[in-house]
């Protein structure tokens, strides 16, 4: 969970700041966004399987580009 501190004097805008550092530093909406609805294991692994192949694909294209 991420916290700061609002030191003595400071602003509310750059204590706000560092907070929305600390919320993407610790990928916290990320995770959020993921967990947000349940995704079924085949999904899951159509999903990541066609992820790898669109990698593969842009490997090959700028190795045959090179």
């Amino acid at each position: 969970m991420a916290y700061i501190r609002v030191e003595e004097g400071e602003s509310i805008e750059h204590a706000l700041r560092r907070f929305r550092r600390s919320v993407q530093r610790e990928n916290i909406l990320r995770d959020a966004k993921r967990r947000a609805h349940f995704v079924k294991p085949g999904e899951r692994r159509r999903a990541k399987e066609a992820a790898a192949r669109r990698r593969w694909r842009r490997r090959l294209r700028r190795l045959m580009s090179d």
